[in-house]
């Protein structure tokens, strides 16, 4: 049971840590399967422990880098997530006692990827790092039909195959195969080989074809002034940096020479703390940009603010608002701004935000705590973040190109950010901030979850990172350029734009429903079945 446990936490983990490896998640829960076999048949109690054993391991694994920036938080999302996990895994143990046949595994692949779309769509606090069709982010190559089903089809891909594999090998260790008739032995290999080939094979006649239908391209200059984010505020004031990156984009506006078409300017996630809504013009940054922006014709930069809006007296105008000293009522956003020379600016606040540093769920209970623990720490206004985002999502634009932004963690979540293309978006912006990990597989895991984006969306990705990695993603998954980590560069490039919409984007998360629907059915099931044999026995 040991040796098992850290073989799948090993063998889970390699995805997300080493290019390429994606493909191990085809056959990494064997030994998770393995595990419960060996207790079933040998009647072992407390198997939990096990398995909950094995999920903390592969979350350790995978996401220890958050303890860099809150070692709280990273034990709190490692032993919750895995928690979840074991509970899904311990659902399906109990589903195999009231479930014959196949119906057992039908079970624990619905609750699974339900369990994964809600943390996509619903949950107040919510942690996807870890679904598993992320595994495939750094092997885009083989599942370019995300352009259909969105990341939940490489979860139910991941399941399939182990669930084929381990059916076969249980079934030769039993002695079931050699009783199998040859058309069974033909038709159960055929099935485990298409389900494994045919995707990928699927996936390489896509690919070849997945850069058609371009309507023209945007050129972009992205940023990135590599400052630390731990000492943002403390050993450089916002005027120095607001100097770093107007330098580093007037060296490229010059290199380049005027452009004739529009130009976006990117930079970085919370790029400046000065803005207030509705008065942009008091912000010092942007009245720079605005004044370095005066002899820069078609230009337009975008970058990420913090950004603020004051109530005067009254009640609070949100659950999340802060009371000031003076009596004002203050809300917090995490921005992306635009703004050209005109002094034209637009703004849009992230929605998909991070709880605890940003967000506060459930606020109407928890606001009260956090105040609560503030008065005794003696900090106004309490320890949480609490950010507010908008209900639903909208446009920036350069010139009369339509972009969608997404801000950091926003970009994990694909159903969301299909919503930018729906609303008309022709190329995708990501702005993010990684350097509260360090030089970890964080911000590399991060970089390559908008490659999955790309493919789901068929959208060109411009992504800046404050200090890095900053990159051009094309529309088939493949990085076309990148900076360096922890150095201050500029990457010039262009984003190719498009109207197109794919099924994913169309029709949304068909593969998350379903199996939701999936699970609701055979939960009711499984209730009704305990409820009888509960009365059964009583009689």
């Amino acid at each position: 049971m040991l040796l098992l446990t850290l073989c799948f936490g090993v063998m889970m983990s390699l995805p997300w840590l080493v290019p390429h490896m994606g493909f191990v998640a085809l056959f990494g829960f064997l030994p998770l399967l393995f595990m419960d076999r060996i207790a079933t048949r040998t009647g072992m109690r407390r198997f939990w422990i096990w398995h909950y054993s094995a999920f903390v391991l592969w979350n350790a694994f995978t996401t220890f880098w958050v303890c860099n920036a809150t070692v709280g938080g990273a034990i709190f999302a490692v032993l919750a997530n895995a928690f979840q996990m074991s509970l899904v895994f311990g659902l399906y143990r109990l589903g195999r006692k009231h479930f014959s046949g196949n119906v057992p595994f039908i079970f624990l692949v619905a609750a699974w990827i339900a369990w994964e779309r809600f943390y996509l769509v619903s949950a107040e606090i919510s942690w996807p790092w870890l679904v598993l069709g992320n595994a495939f982010a750094r092997s885009t190559h083989i599942i370019q039909w995300y352009e259909v089903t969105g990341m939940l089809g490489g979860s139910l891909w991941v399941w399939l195959t182990n669930i084929g594999i381990f059916s076969l090998v249980t079934a030769m260790i039993d002695g079931k195969w050699e009783k199998a008739r040859p058309i069974q032995k033909i038709a159960g290999v055929a099935s485990l080989a298409a389900v494994l080939v045919v995707p990928v094979a699927a996936s390489l006649i896509i690919y070849a074809h997945a850069d058609e239908g371009a309507e023209g391209s945007l050129d972009v200059m992205i940023a990135q002034p590599n400052i630390d984010p731990y000492h943002k505020f403390q050993a450089m004031d916002q005027s120095e940096q607001t100097a770093i990156l107007l330098a580093q984009l007037e060296e490229g506006y010059r290199e380049a020479g005027q452009p004739e078409t529009p130009l976006l300017m990117l930079a970085p996630e919370t790029f400046t703390n000065d803005i207030i809504v509705g008065n942009h013009a008091s912000s010092y940054t942007w009245r720079s940009m605005l004044s370095f922006l005066q002899d820069k014709a078609n230009s337009t930069i975008l970058f990420g603010a913090s950004s603020y809006e004051f109530t005067e007296g009254g009640p609070a105008p949100s659950d999340l608002a802060r009371k000031l000293s003076d009596g004002r009522w203050m809300r917090v956003h995490n921005s992306a701004l635009t703004l050209d020379r005109e002094g034209d600016s637009e703004i849009f606040h992230k929605s998909k935000l991070v709880v605890g540093v940003e967000k506060t769920p459930y606020p109407k209970v928890f606001t009260k705590l956090d105040n609560l623990i503030g008065k005794m720490l003696q900090m106004n206004g309490g320890v949480m973040g609490r950010d507010e985002g908008q209900e639903e999502v909208s446009l920036l634009h350069c010139g009369d190109v339509p972009l969608g932004c997404a801000i950091c963690y926003e970009s994990i979540y694909g159903e969301y950010c299909a919503g930018f293309v729906r609303k008309g978006a022709k190329a995708l912006a990501v702005i993010t901030n990684d350097a509260w990990w360090g030089d970890t597989p964080g911000y590399r895991q991060h970089l390559s979850y908008s490659r999955l984006r790309a493919i789901e969306l068929r959208r060109d990705i411009a992504r800046c990172a404050n200090t890095g990695i900053s990159a051009f993603i094309d529309s088939k998954g493949d990085i076309v350029s990148s900076t360096d980590w922890w150095e201050r560069q500029r990457l010039d490039g262009k984003v190719a734009l498009r109207s197109d919409e794919t099924f994913f984007v169309v029709h949304g998360d068909i593969v998350g429903r379903v199996c939701s629907f999936m699970f609701i059915l055979l939960i009711l099931s499984l209730a009704a079945q305990m409820t009888m044999k509960g009365k059964m026995r009583k009689k």
